[in-house]
């Protein structure tokens, strides 16, 4: 069961992260944001099998992960739901939707990319935790260290002011292209991960 929940867990990654990319090209937003609500559930699936593996000498260092997994899951949850019930059904006033809408570079798009620097730093810390036993392995391991870099960027840069013009990938190339070089950074993540929990016992 540990086994088969985790690998389900790293499949929802590899597939919502895939659609995300699809929807990004695409230009549909509802639906971004749509799968990006079932990415943190299949993140905490995964991280937990990592964090089942894991050996009492870094058991620490993927609690922490784990932990980190589900702070961020919450946060991204919050703001997806938001733009998918409240932004999209209701008319805001231009307050309201300054604050709400992701679209605008405003409150939630900026919590948006503290809950993926959290993810970052979730990766970082379940990175340290893999006991890498092969090739596939240690990619995977590498992988998720260096994802944890994003951390910075995603915490710090908002306090500048420099994303708030990159919140959909529509207002310029920039914020599309950025979200597509993550997806094409972490969707190996996700493979990685499959093959990972295929190949390893509960």
């Amino acid at each position: 069961m540990n086994q088969l929940l985790s690998k389900a867990g790293a499949i929802i990654v590899t597939v919502t992260v895939f659609l995300f990319a699809v929807c990004i090209v695409c230009g549909f937003h509802f639906g971004s944001y749509l799968v990006c609500m079932f990415l943190p559930i299949g993140y905490i699936m995964m991280s937990a099998g990592f964090q089942h593996e894991s050996t009492e000498q870094t058991k620490v260092s993927a609690n922490i992960g784990l932990i980190l997994a589900a702070i961020y899951a919450v946060l991204i949850l919050l703001v997806y739901y938001a733009q998918t019930t409240t932004v999209r059904l209701e008319e805001l006033n231009g307050q309201a939707a300054k604050v709400l809408n992701y679209q605008n570079g405003g409150l939630l798009f900026n919590y948006d990319l503290l809950g993926y620097g959290i993810m970052a730093l979730s990766t970082f810390f379940i990175g340290l935790s893999i006991q890498a036993k092969n090739k596939p392995d240690l990619w995977l391991k590498r992988l998720m260290i260096i994802h944890g870099v994003f951390f910075l960027s995603c915490f710090f840069m908002p306090m500048t002011g420099m994303f708030t013009h990159m919140a959909d990938g529509n207002n310029g190339n920039g914020g599309g292209i950025a979200l597509l070089f993550w997806c094409v950074y972490f969707f190996p993540i996700g493979v990685l991960a499959c093959k990972h929990f295929s190949y390893h016992s509960s």
